[in-house]
């Protein structure tokens, strides 16, 4: 579609699409047609403002035909083009309608306290990062006031309105400047005061508190007062970005239509500019920052030979703040080549980051980290470290026991004979500690047992029947001394038998091994 040329309409971008809504013109075209056109730009492809494809959807429009109007974007998931309507024109109207941009539909949402609102026009909607929607001052309709500078507040999310605190507000005025500053200001500036549209000075700026609910002022100070004019917050989130207006009767100056705001001592200054500047500059018109481009649509204004605007679109790439570049082509896929934009500052608006396409993920190449499910050859080494790590704590557990002291301080001690003494001569004893065993007994009493010379004895205490807590009547009993075969301890005789049970080292050692590896095994199944 080709959409006739318009002023005071809105401009609502919403993921990849810049839809533009309403309006008016001063030619002899019907009003009508132009408030009710409603259409959108695919901001997703590349295009060039010569040769703009616009996408209609004026067929399913139910909003009357309106203009200076405000809106944003909005609801939980802001997807939902909110719009508010002040000027009439006698037509009745809805004061909010809602675009719900996912099901192309139109409805009117139920508002509490809506009622008894006074309408403006005039005034620019401005939505945080809450999904609260901020409609200040603006010009009254029918009434015997001229201005407000009340503060409206829609909750897109909660549909709620209420009235924010005028304590230390702007005086009253309609077509000023505004942008949201994450995480919590609004700054307000210029504008105009009368019915006349006479313009404000942007020396003062004003701060509203998003989340106290309060203002305050900052001075500022530039050349050329005006209104009507459009504002953007830079790519580094530290300046604010104005174009163009109306200095009451007059258009601004092309040498002066750009300026940038330093949030950081709020001077004013010209940023330097390069590419193919304007032909005429523009009031009326709307600005939005998509990608590394400020995108100013439509708008009025005459060049110096006194002919109409020629570009629906105009681009200003704002990526590099040493330098800014006019330019006709779009291409959201460019990479930035802005040192600030390599670190961007924590107060960007993430709403207005590049909206380049991700590139898909290949599922098949995730980590199991990410995944959170183990890959085979991370459970065959958990496995195999498991084993080698039981092994050697089994063997490492058992020597331990093996050579350490008993409780009671008694080393066990054996006595190894000397070549040529093989009968054990103390002289030629060599006593190295050897180990404490303790063998629980059906008694629960414990065994233990040295060599003691040519005779192993064994001891055992056992207690005597009503006692068995009391080791002062255990009764000691001694065993003859035992064979030794493959390392295992074997009593010759029927009472030795009762007391002292086999003892094999290689199936205590077996059984620890069994053990450790059958808790490596239960604890592996719980973790898979």
């Amino acid at each position: 579609m080709t959409p006739f040329k318009r002023y005071a309409h809105t401009a609502t971008l919403i993921d990849n699409k810049l839809y533009i809504l309403g309006g008016r013109v001063t030619t002899t075209t019907n009003n009508e047609n132009i408030g009710k056109q409603f259409f959108y730009l695919d901001v997703s492809v590349l295009f060039n403002v010569k040769n703009i494809i616009w996408h209609n959807l004026t067929d399913i429009n139910t909003v009357p035909a309106h203009r200076a109007a405000a809106s944003v974007s909005g609801g939980p998931s802001k997807d939902i083009l909110f719009l508010y309507i002040g000027n009439y024109d006698g037509v009745e109207m809805e004061l909010f309608y809602a675009f719900d941009t996912k099901s192309n539909t139109w409805s009117v949402p139920k508002i509490a306290n809506g009622e008894n609102v006074k309408r403006t026009h005039n005034l620019k909607g401005i939505v945080d990062d809450k999904g609260k929607m901020y409609l200040f001052g603006g010009k009254y309709k029918d009434t015997n006031e001229v201005l407000s500078n009340d503060m409206l507040i829609l909750d897109t999310i909660n549909l709620n309105l209420k009235l924010g605190s005028k304590v230390d507000a702007p005086t009253q005025r309609c077509l000023y400047g505004v942008t949201f500053v994450p995480s919590n200001f609004i700054i307000y500036f210029g504008g105009s005061y009368d019915q006349k549209n006479s313009a404000l000075p942007l020396k003062e700026v004003y701060q509203y508190d998003t989340i106290n609910d309060n203002w305050s002022t900052k001075a500022g100070k530039i050349p050329t007062d005006r209104n009507s004019f459009s504002t953007v917050l830079g790519l580094n989130g530290q300046r604010v970005i104005i174009f163009g207006g109306s200095a009451g009767d007059n258009d601004i100056e092309l040498q002066e239509a750009l300026y940038i705001l330093n949030l950081a001592n709020f001077e004013w200054s010209l940023p330097k500019t390069s590419g193919t500047y304007p032909a005429q500059t523009r009031g009326w018109h709307e600005a939005n920052v998509i990608g590394k481009y400020m995108v100013i649509s439509f708008g009025i204004g005459k060049d110096t030979d006194g002919k109409d605007l020629n570009e629906d679109i105009l681009l200003l790439d704002i990526s590099n703040d040493e330098e800014y570049v006019w330019t006709y082509d779009f291409d959201i896929t460019e990479s930035s080549t802005n040192p600030s934009e390599q670190k961007k500052s924590p107060s960007i608006n993430p709403a207005k980051i590049p909206l380049i396409p991700k590139e898909p993920q290949n599922t098949s190449t995730k980590s199991a980290q990410s995944t959170g499910v183990l890959s085979i050859p991370a459970i065959i080494g958990i496995v195999i470290t498991s084993i080698i790590c039981g092994i050697l704590l089994s063997f490492g557990g058992f020597f331990i026991y093996k050579w350490k002291w008993n409780k009671s301080g008694r080393e066990v001690e054996r006595a190894i004979p000397t070549p040529g003494n093989e009968k054990g001569d103390d002289s030629n004893e060599v006593k190295v500690p050897t180990r404490n065993i303790n063998k629980i007994s059906s008694y629960g009493s414990k065994l233990f047992y040295r060599w003691n010379k040519n005779k192993l004895k064994y001891k055992r205490a056992i207690p005597t029947p009503g006692n068995e807590d009391d080791n002062s009547n255990h009764k000691v009993i001694t065993i003859s001394k035992p064979k030794l075969e493959n390392n295992s301890i074997v009593t010759s005789s029927t009472d030795n038998q009762r007391v002292l049970q086999q003892i094999d080292l290689e199936n205590f050692k077996n059984d620890i091994i069994q053990v450790v590896r059958q808790e490596i095994k239960q604890n592996l199944q719980q973790n898979i």
